[in-house]
C-alpha cells in the first residue's frame, strides 16, 4: 500500500494510480519530442505490469523455496561436514544448479565500441545527485597531474606538499615530482626513439606531419612506434595538445609554457597530461541511492533525462564563488592525415535499474498494489534514452543506437530471461527496435555465478556486460549458507579459494561465450577512495584478470586506473586467458566456514568494525537520503559504503549471532557503543542526527534491525528495513 506520512496526489491514467511528480515528470519533461503520448506510455506499463508481473512472483517465491530447502539441509547436518558430490547433486536436484548447454557465442549487434573494444576504467554514480552524475559523465577525461598532485601516489615528504606559499597554493616542488612521475609514465607506454620525454625541451611536427621530439638544443627524435601518434591542436604555427594513442585509449600532451603552474615549469611547456579515463559511466538507480517514494525516483528520472537531452548541469560554490558545470563537449583535433578527429568528451553512460524484489507504491494498479520498480525503471529510462535515439540534444550518448541497462541482483538464468522478456515488452510500448535495449548482467548472486553460461545464454542477443564484485557476492554467500556454519572473519573470507575461483570462473565463462570484442567483462569497487597509491598497487590485478573494465570511486581514481590500461594490453591478455582450464565450479562452492575457535579478542574486533560500518552507512541513508558516502572506519580509514557493504556486514552478524559467536546482548552493547563513535564522527555535520541520546531514533533502529531480523530478509536484502524507517523520517519532518 502507499506511504501515510503524506497523503499521495495520484493520477488515474491507464490502468494504474501515478504519483502527481512522474505523472507531471513523463508529461512536461520527459514524452515532448519523443513522439510517445504520455496516457498511452502509461496504459502501456499498465498492461506490461498485468502481464508480467505475475511470473516477477513466482520468481521472488522460486527464490524463497531454494532458500528454504538449503537452510532445511543444512540444519539436518547441523554443522557437520558434508561431501562436494553430495551436495552439487542436491543443489541440482532442487533446481538450484541448472544443467550446462552446448558451447556458444554471444549475437548482440550495435554495440559501442566502449563496451564493445575499449578497455578502461568504470565509474557508478547516485543518478540523484547532479553535481555528482555530471562529473561522472565528464570523466571521460582526466588531468593525470591533477589525480597525482591531489593523492598519495605522490609522496609529500621533504617539502612536497599539496599546498605551496604562492597565491595560487601550487608547490613547485610536489609539481615537479608530479611531472616526472608523469613522463615516466609516458616514457613506458608512448616512449620515443631515444632519450626521454623528460628530456624534451620541444615538440613540433615535420614536413609529413610526423611528430618530431626536440631533446636539448637540437637532437631531434621521434616516437619508437610512429602508429601512436594520432592527433594534435596548434596555434600560431605551435603545438598546443598532441593526441597519443596506445591500446585503444587515448593520451593528450598539453601544451602551454605560459601556464602558471606546470607549463612554466616543464621544459617543454606541457601544462598536463590528460588520460582518457572514464570511458564508461553507471548512473545509479540501485545500491548507491536513498530512494523511498515518487519524488525520489522523480528527481533521478529527471536527471536522466537531461543527460540523455544533454542539458544536466549542476551548480555548487568553490573557493568562495559560485559555479555551473555542464556536460563536456566532444574533442576536437587535427588528424596527421589530414581532416579532423572529434572524440566523446563524455563517458558512454549504462543506467542500473534497481532488482526484481523491490516494488514501489510511486506507480499503482487499479486495486492499489504496488507495482515492481524495476518495470517503472525500464519504461521511464527507456522513454528518456528515446531523446538520444532521436538525436534531438546537443550530445549523443550511444552512436550505435542503444540504450545500456544494468541489472542488479538476478538469481540465475530463469531471473535474466525474465528481464529479457521485459526489455521486448518495452521496445515495443515505446516502438523500438528489437534489441535496441541492451543488458549487463551483475554477476554478484551465488545462483548466477554457478550458472553464468546458462545466464548468459538467456541473453545472447543483448548481453554488454557481466562483472564481478566481492560485497555482494560473499553477503549472497553468507545468506545461502547460513545454516552451513559459521563463517570466517570477513578479511580471511577474502583470501578463500571459492573467491579466487569466482573471478576467475566469470572472466573463463565471458570468454568462453564469446563476450570479447562485443561485451564488457568487468570487477568490482576500491572502496578505499582516498588510497589511490594502494589501489594503483593492487588494481593492475583486473585488466592483468582478463577483465576490461574494473569499478573506481571517483574521476581522479579513473584517472590513476587508466594508467593500467596502457600497461596491460586486455585483448591480448584475454587471448591468453582463452587457453586455460576453467575455474572450479568446486572451489566456487567450498562455503568460507571458520575452522578455528576465535580469540574474545578478534571477536570484539570483527563485531566493533562490523557494526561501526552498519552505523555509519545507515544513520545517513536513513537520516539524510545519502545512498552512497564516505565512511571512516575505527582507525580513521574513508571507505566507501553502499547497500552491498551493508548486506555482508548484517549478514555477518547475524551468521554469528545463529552460531553462538556472539549473542544478542553482546551486539546491543556494541552497536550502543559504535552509535556514540559514529555520532562523534559526524560531529562536524549539522545535518546529522545524533543516535546515542536515546538509541530511539530511526537511525539506530534501522540498523540494530537489519542484523536482528538478518535471518528473515529475502537473500539478506536490506531495502525494505531501510525504505520503512527513511520514510518514517520523512513523515517527522513533514508534520
Amino acid at each position: 500500500m502507499s506511504p501515510d506520512y503524506v497523503e499521495i496526489d495520484y493520477v488515474e491514467t491507464g490502468g494504474l494510480q501515478v504519483a502527481r511528480p512522474l505523472y507531471d515528470l513523463v508529461k512536461d519533461e520527459i514524452a515532448p519530442g519523443t513522439g510517445a503520448n504520455p496516457d498511452s506510455f502509461w496504459s502501456s506499463l499498465g498492461e506490461i505490469v498485468t502481464q508480467l508481473e505475475p511470473n516477477n512472483r513466482k520468481l521472488l517465491d522460486k527464490r524463497d523455496r531454494l532458500q528454504k530447502e538449503i537452510d532445511a539441509w543444512h540444519k539436518a547436518r547441523d554443522g557437520e561436514p558434508f561431501g562436494r558430490e553430495e551436495y552439487k547433486s542436491f543443489l541440482y536436484e532442487i533446481g538450484y544448479l541448472v544443467p550446462e548447454g552446448p558451447d556458444f557465442n554471444v549475437n548482440t549487434l550495435n554495440v559501442d565500441r566502449e563496451l564493445a573494444e575499449m578497455a578502461g576504467p568504470q565509474l557508478v554514480v547516485p543518478l540523484t545527485i547532479e553535481r555528482f552524475a555530471t562529473n561522472a559523465a565528464n570523466a571521460r577525461w582526466g588531468s593525470l597531474y591533477d589525480a597525482l598532485y591531489g593523492f598519495d601516489l605522490i609522496s609529500e615528504d621533504r617539502g612536497a606538499g599539496k599546498r605551496g606559499d604562492g597565491p595560487s597554493g601550487y608547490n613547485p616542488r610536489r609539481g615537479a615530482r608530479v611531472i616526472a612521475y608523469s613522463k615516466k609514465f609516458l616514457d613506458d607506454v608512448v616512449g620515443l626513439e631515444t632519450g626521454s620525454h623528460a628530456l624534451v625541451t620541444r615538440y613540433k611536427l615535420d614536413a609529413n606531419k610526423d611528430l618530431v621530439a626536440v631533446i636539448g638544443d637540437e637532437e631531434e627524435t621521434h616516437l619508437a612506434d610512429r602508429s601512436q601518434f594520432a592527433g594534435f591542436n596548434e596555434a600560431g604555427g605551435e603545438l598546443t595538445g598532441v593526441l597519443l594513442r596506445n591500446n585503444g585509449m587515448h593520451i593528450e600532451i598539453q601544451i602551454n609554457g605560459e601556464d602558471e603552474t606546470a607549463g612554466r615549469y616543464d621544459s617543454a611547456g606541457v601544462k598536463g597530461i590528460l588520460l582518457e579515463a572514464a570511458v564508461t559511466t553507471i548512473q545509479d538507480l540501485e545500491d548507491s541511492v536513498s530512494s523511498v517514494d515518487a519524488d525520489d525516483k522523480a528527481v533521478a528520472y529527471g536527471n536522466w533525462n537531461k543527460i540523455m537531452k544533454g542539458t544536466l548541469e549542476a551548480a555548487f560554490v568553490k573557493n568562495g564563488q559560485e559555479m555551473v558545470r555542464e556536460l563536456n563537449p566532444d574533442r576536437t583535433y587535427m588528424s596527421p592525415k589530414g581532416g579532423e578527429i572529434t572524440l566523446p568528451g563524455r563517458s558512454l553512460l549504462l543506467n542500473r535499474n534497481v532488482g526484481i524484489h523491490l516494488y514501489t507504491d510511486a506507480v499503482l494498479t487499479e486495486d492499489k498494489k504496488s507495482i515492481p520498480e524495476g518495470f517503472l525503471d525500464a519504461m521511464v529510462t527507456s522513454l528518456a534514452a528515446v531523446h538520444d535515439l532521436k538525436r534531438s540534444g546537443e550530445f549523443v550518448n550511444s552512436q550505435t543506437g542503444s540504450i545500456y541497462f544494468v541489472k542488479p541482483k538476478l538469481h540465475g538464468p530463469e531471473e535474466v530471461a525474465a528481464t529479457v522478456e521485459l526489455f521486448g515488452h518495452v521496445e515495443k510500448a515505446l516502438d523500438l527496435d528489437k534489441n535496441t535495449i541492451k543488458i549487463g548482467i551483475m554477476d554478484e548472486e551465488r545462483r548466477t555465478t554457478v550458472n553464468l553460461k546458462e545466464c548468459i545464454r538467456a541473453a545472447e542477443d543483448r548481453i554488454v556486460f557481466i562483472n564481478t564484485g566481492f560485497l555482494d557476492r560473499t553477503g549472497d554467500e553468507i545468506h545461502t549458507s547460513m545454516f552451513a556454519g559459521a563463517m570466517l572473519r570477513k578479511e580471511e573470507i577474502k583470501q578463500q579459494k571459492w573467491l579466487t575461483a569466482y573471478e576467475n570462473w566469470n572472466v573463463d565463462i565471458g570468454i568462453e561465450c564469446g563476450l570479447p570484442g562485443r561485451a564488457q567483462i568487468g570487477k568490482g569497487m576500491w572502496v578505499m577512495p582516498d588510497n589511490m597509491k594502494a589501489m594503483y598497487g593492487a588494481k593492475i590485478a583486473h585488466p592483468l584478470a582478463g577483465a576490461n573494465t574494473a569499478w573506481v570511486p571517483s574521476p581522479s581514481a579513473a584517472t590513476i586506473h587508466a594508467m593500467h590500461y596502457h600497461y596491460v594490453d586486455v585483448e591480448e591478455r584475454q587471448q591468453e586467458l582463452a587457453g586455460r582450464d576453467r575455474a572450479s565450479l568446486d572451489d566456487i562452492l567450498t562455503i568460507p566456514l571458520l575452522d578455528r575457535e576465535l580469540t574474545p579478542q578478534e571477536i570484539q574486533t570483527e563485531l566493533k568494525n562490523n557494526a561501526q560500518g552498519i552505523l555509519g552507512y545507515v544513520s545517513r541513508w536513513v537520516g539524510q537520503g545519502i545512498g552512497c558516502s564516505k565512511v571512516p572506519d575505527l582507525e580513521g580509514t574513508n571507505l566507501m559504503e553502499d547497500l552491498a557493504t551493508l548486506r555482508i556486514s548484517s549478514q555477518h552478524i547475524a551468521n554469528w549471532l545463529e552460531w553462538d559467536i556472539v549473542t544478542e546482548k553482546q551486539v546491543g552493547e556494541i552497536f550502543r557503543e559504535m552509535a556514540s563513535v559514529v555520532d562523534g564522527q559526524n560531529a562536524h555535520d549539522e545535518n546529522y542526527s545524533p543516535m546515542a541520546e536515546n538509541y530511539a531514533g530511526d537511525e539506530f533502529r534501522a540498523a540494530l534491525e537489519i542484523v536482528s531480523n538478518g535471518l528473515d530478509l529475502p537473500n539478506g536484502y536490506t531495502e525494505s528495513v531501510l525504505r520503512a524507517h527513511r520514510l518514517a523520517v520523512k513523515e517527522t519532518r513533514a508534520d
